[in-house]
């Protein structure tokens, strides 16, 4: 099932998938190198991209939600 939404999947959903996950990606890599290096300023500035990342990985649930509510209602 997965697989088939995925396919017909509509690209702002796709565009928010592969932007959320990278976002989180950067951030956890920016909260290593901050904590690491003792440089607290950037891991705080990562905690706001992780958080960025989070408001565009509810966004693409929105939008899955919308197209699979609008898919059936046809």
């Amino acid at each position: 099932m997965l697989k088939e939404f995925w396919d017909s999947a509509p690209t702002t959903y796709k565009v928010l998938v592969f932007s959320a996950m990278g976002l989180l990606g950067v951030g956890i890599v920016l909260n290593l190198i901050g904590n690491s290096s003792g440089n607290q300023d950037l891991a705080v500035a990562s905690l706001a991209v992780i958080g960025l990342g989070l408001v565009l990985h509810i966004a693409g649930i929105v939008v899955r939600g919308q197209t699979i509510r609008k898919n059936l209602k046809r």
